[in-house]
């Protein structure tokens, strides 16, 4: 009974991602929860439970456009200078956290006092953001050289590094959701923007340029995402690198 259950999951969560999903999301997190209270260390939860942690493509932003209809809708975020970290959290306790190249971090990253340490959810839930020190929103390089050093263990002042959740990783909702349900959570997440065209990514990243937008952060760039979970899995199936659904503009 398990094993059929699990390649039940396995299966309706490859349609999913095909784009031709055969059963509601409520019906599929049932299916997901009674696996789990059988078998929480199934091979299912195995796969889904890795944290990757990839660079975003830079500065391939008409490649990533061509591909859009003109009425796509889209966010825009601050890219942040920090450091990537992957968190998760199984039945609502902060378990792991790991930085881009793989190191374990969990027992400094509580330390951050706006990343909880318990929050209300059952089973696997897996975020994404970016470790930072706000207080170099005008030096950006610096930021991101005091949340290596509090990484590496030379730098101590926990108090000064802030983290930003920006992403529910192998999550089902779109961007907004994704944020809106993040801060419900008790997450710090960005400031963003939401445009009805693509057209209108360039006034954004010119008002970015011009020290106009997102000040209040230290920013390398601005980050493009596509806010349709549907279009989102169709790229990250369709190539091989990940994820063609988000663009990083650093000028």
């Amino acid at each position: 009974m398990e094993i059929y259950l699990e390649k039940r999951i396995e299966w309706y969560d490859h349609n999913y991602r095909m784009g031709t999903p055969l059963i509601s999301d409520t019906q599929f997190d049932q299916l997901e929860a009674n696996l789990y209270r059988v078998n929480p260390k199934a091979n299912y939860f195995t796969k889904k439970a890795k944290l990757p942690l990839p660079s975003l493509p830079k500065d391939r932003i008409k490649e990533f456009l061509d591909g859009l209809t003109l009425q796509t809708r889209l966010i825009i975020e601050p890219k942040i200078d920090g450091c990537a970290i992957a968190i998760q959290y199984i039945n609502g306790e902060l378990v792991k956290a790991i930085s881009r190249k793989g190191k374990d971090l969990t027992n400094k990253i509580k330390k951050i006092a706006d990343i909880p340490n318990q929050i209300i959810i059952k089973g696997l839930f897996q975020v994404r953001g970016e470790l930072f020190a706000p207080s170099e929103h005008e030096r950006p390089s610096y930021s991101q050289q005091k949340a290596a050093s509090f990484m590496r263990g030379a730098y101590s002042q926990s108090d000064h590094l802030s983290f930003c959740s920006f992403q529910i990783i192998n999550g089902r909702l779109n961007q907004h959701e994704s944020l809106v349900y993040l801060k419900k959570l008790g997450f710090t997440i960005p400031e963003y923007k939401s445009l009805k065209f693509t057209s209108q990514v360039e006034m954004f990243r010119k008002r970015w340029s011009d020290k106009k937008l997102f000040t209040n952060y230290p920013t390398d760039g601005i980050v493009v995402k596509i806010n349709s979970r549907k279009l989102q899995l169709l790229r990250e199936k369709s190539l091989e690198v990940y994820p063609f659904w988000q663009m990083a503009i650093k000028y």
